[in-house]
């Protein structure tokens, strides 16, 4: 049999900058959070706890774009003017992922209920796993060694302390479905995307460089535009909270563009009991929220939210094309935000 000729491969796409960027900071702050999370005084307490901790390890971990962390570094270098981060930087971006976590299953214990124990007993010991979580984060961000990090610690938990009565009412549902009722679901969706921390992170990467008042309020304007519109989205692709009780924004804005009739269906709808919210009932909602118009009102909101952070972006310094970067990323998430890709 003769030579074979050599067929070079097809190249791959080079990686967007901002994608490159991205994965850097995704491979760090995940680096530190698996040491973060090795306790191993803890382990030796006892055998069912030590193996709860592999369970949490596994949740942490588990795949993420780490967004938070990449705003930090991103809000760090911008009021810095310089792409050269301290190493307790990293720690503390750490220590924020996992204030998120634990934030996260509060809000829903189920993510990792099913692994801990059957049914009831699994939700209680995730918010206990929840709570380690929180101490061991603040932790970590007091003990980052960065200037400012006790501030922006305090900054963080004032936040997370204040946001909370967004999450309360959320998980309260009804009583949107009136008069008044889409101002105070957008009320709703801010304070949650406030607790998402895309705004908070920013504003904590400038804190820890120094900035003074202008410059966090200008970077918190880019955050709460960005985050305005990423929990919009969010709310447009949570069906699954309306069979659990919740009244997202989209129907509560077409309830208010809605005819006499298509109202007072989609009030009966939300007022089933939980256990009837079946699959029928959530697609008939679907089709009336698309036919008064709440889908089109959402992303137009979004729209406008994400055209707002732009504008407040131009207006910060570009030191070395961070700004740039941060463009890029925040114009990825806006696409996303859009046609309805996942955030």
């Amino acid at each position: 049999m003769g030579l074979m000729p050599f067929i070079s491969p097809l190249p791959l796409p080079a990686p967007s900058v901002e994608r490159a960027w991205v994965a850097l900071v995704r491979a760090q702050v995940e680096g530190v959070l698996a040491g973060l999370l090795e306790l191993p005084d803890e382990v030796r307490l006892d055998a069912q706890w030590a193996e709860a901790l592999v369970r949490v390890r596994g949740v942490v971990l588990r795949p993420a774009e780490r967004s938070r962390a990449a705003l930090l570094l991103a809000g760090y270098c911008l009021a810095r003017g310089s792409t050269v981060v301290p190493a307790g930087l990293w720690r503390f971006a750490a220590g924020l992922e996992l204030l998120h976590a634990c934030q996260a299953l509060h809000a829903d214990p189920t993510v990792l209920s099913a692994r801990l124990a059957p049914e009831r007993t699994g939700e209680q010991l995730a918010v206990v796993v929840g709570d380690h979580l929180f101490a061991r984060a603040l932790e970590t961000m007091l003990e980052a060694g960065v200037p400012g990090a006790v501030e922006a610690s305090e900054y963080c938990l004032r936040l997370h302390r204040v946001t909370t009565a967004g999450l309360f009412r959320a998980e309260q549902g009804g009583g949107l479905l009136e008069p008044g009722g889409v101002s105070r679901a957008l009320r709703l969706v801010r304070l949650r995307a406030v607790r998402e921390g895309l705004a908070s992170s920013l504003v904590c990467g400038a804190m820890l460089a120094g900035a003074d008042g202008d410059a966090r309020l200008r970077l918190a304007r880019v955050g709460c535009g960005v985050g305005l519109a990423v929990g919009l989205r969010q709310e447009g692709a949570g069906w699954a909270g309306f069979a659990r009780g919740r009244c997202a924004f989209p129907i509560v804005a077409a309830w208010s563009r809605a005819s006499p009739e298509a109202r007072r269906e989609l009030e009966s709808l939300e007022r089933l009991p939980h256990g009837e919210r079946d699959g029928a009932v959530l697609a008939r909602v679907r089709v009336l929220v698309d036919e008064a118009g709440g889908f089109s009102a959402t992303e137009s909101l979004m729209a406008r939210s994400m055209l707002g952070a732009l504008r407040a972006l131009t207006a910060l310094p570009n030191p070395q094309g961070v700004r740039d970067l941060l463009q890029a990323l925040i114009g990825s998430r806006a696409h996303q935000t859009v046609t309805g890709d996942a955030p």
